[in-house]
């Protein structure tokens, strides 16, 4: 346990590693291959996945550098506390624990929506419809039941989550191997074309979804007060975790347009499942890497529950949001209320059906990509006001990969602007974002303006104190 935190400190390098990798992997790659395959051709997805790894990386570049300087629960929350004062870590923080938010609730309608293709028939009781899908009592009941279990792990403990996350990725990666041979003793070259279609329109329609797809990384520094390995080696692992996704999403792209043609990938619900199947001339082997979706659900679910639980933590602690939310649990060492908080809003996640799983998606990337830009700004501004600040791990070319990852996440950004790709759908994903930050913005109101430093949070602490006393 940690003097300073209440943490306890059991995150080996394979947990750490097994967190990030599989928060970054969850259930894009079973439901969404078709569409990125049918957009930009076989290996122009790929492509785009290495291109859209490749910006992450330098984020992740940046996000290492500043988990090794500032190992505290919260990640961003910290770098923007010091680097640019009270109300910049307010909006890195708010709009990554949306991103967070957004993730855990689109596992919990995933689940349900995996389970069907190997349960058809488990559509029973019809509750209601939203936007044209009829929500039915057992679908969404699997999602409830999975958001319950994954909310009860968390709060039992890091170590039950741990050990779950490195359970789940083994499996994960057995059925990705499986995949891999099905590509190499069925995959047709003929399928896989066109290997490029739609140009820079088709790059970009994948290009939209990687913040959403490879958020995750930054679930090591979330929990930098867990971590018992040297934050130099924190540092590594999170951009290996990085690498690690991209050249699996990459892997995926090519071995899946390998087992079916674009057209009958597009019009397949589980894509991957399909060309599976298709490789191995058995259902039952499809049925496996279903298996592994669900395994990718549940990673990345146990780790962003994980990340945006101690993120809201650190809020509560800095006074930014009620103190309710910084409550550690005596004996699990959990900040349990937090996580009971993110876990509530899971199970009702269900309840919209799976047009929530596109809602999800954008209304949480934009909020990520936020989220990057603030991290990144903190980054470049203690390079050059601290210096000398310990940094066991540094970023080559520092400045420059800073300069370059603002570039990237900024462009990512505009991607989500009104009359490009990822613009937010009207009127469901604008009810989502704009309510998250009108109440954001009342948590900001009553926040004291408080300037960067080393000092800062203190300093907050200290006038929201002042200011209640008043």
């Amino acid at each position: 346990m940690t003097a300073d935190s209440g943490f306890l400190r059991v995150l080996g390098r394979g947990d750490v590693l097994a967190l990030a990798f599989g928060a970054m992997i969850g259930f894009g790659w079973i439901v969404l291959t078709g569409e990125f395959i049918d957009g930009a051709g076989t290996l122009g997805a790929a492509l785009a996945f290495v291109i859209g790894g490749t910006v992450v990386a330098l984020v992740g570049l940046t996000y290492a550098e500043l988990t090794s300087a500032i190992p505290h629960a919260g990640g961003e929350h910290h770098y923007a506390l010091r680097a640019l004062g009270a109300r910049g870590a307010f909006v890195a923080s708010w709009a990554m624990v949306l991103g967070y938010v957004s993730v855990v609730a689109f596992e919990a309608v995933a689940l349900p929506h995996t389970v069907a293709y190997l349960v058809p028939d488990m559509q029973a009781g019809h509750l209601w419809t939203v936007a044209g899908y009829d929500v039915h009592a057992t679908w969404a009941a699997v999602g409830v039941a999975g958001a319950i279990a994954v909310t009860a792990v968390n709060y039992l403990g890091i170590r039950p989550a741990a050990v779950f996350q490195i359970i789940a990725v083994a499996f994960l990666l057995a059925a990705g191997a499986v995949l891999i041979a099905g590509a190499f003793t069925g995959g047709s070259a003929q399928d896989m074309r066109p290997l490029f279609t739609g140009g820079a329109a088709g790059l970009v329609g994948v290009l939209v979804a990687v913040p959403f797809l490879f958020v995750g990384f930054d679930v090591i520094p979330q929990s930098a007060d867990e971590i018992r390995v040297p934050y130099r080696q924190a540092g590594v692992l999170l951009v290996i975790s990085v690498a690690c996704a991209a050249a699996w999403y990459a892997m995926i792209m090519l071995t899946v347009g390998s087992g079916l043609p674009a057209e009958r990938l597009v019009e397949s619900e589980l894509a991957s499942a399909d060309a599976m199947a298709a490789l191995w001339n058995s259902q039952a082997v499809g049925n496996l890497l279903v298996l592994g979706g669900i395994a990718g659900i549940m990673t990345s679910w146990n780790a962003f529950l994980i990340g945006g639980s101690r993120l809201l933590y650190a809020m509560a602690v800095s006074r930014m949001v009620p103190a309710w939310f910084g409550r550690l649990h005596p004996r699990y060492r959990t900040p349990a209320n937090a996580v009971l908080f993110i876990g509530a809003l899971s199970v009702a996640a269900p309840m919209f059906g799976r047009p929530m799983l596109v809602w999800l998606v954008d209304a949480g990337g934009v909020n990520i990509v936020v989220a990057y830009v603030t991290v990144v700004l903190s980054f470049l501004v203690l390079r050059r006001r601290e210096p000398d600040m310990a940094r066991p791990f540094r970023a080559p070319a520092g400045t420059a990969v800073g300069t370059l990852a603002l570039v990237c996440s900024l462009g990512l950004g505009v991607l989500y602007l009104p009359g490009m790709p990822a613009a937010l759908i009207w009127p469901y994903e604008w009810i989502i974002v704009g309510a998250w930050w009108v109440v954001g913005a009342v948590f900001l109101w009553r926040l004291p303006r408080v300037g960067p430093g080393a000092d800062a949070e203190e300093r907050l602490v200290s006038a929201v104190r002042q200011r209640r006393g008043a």
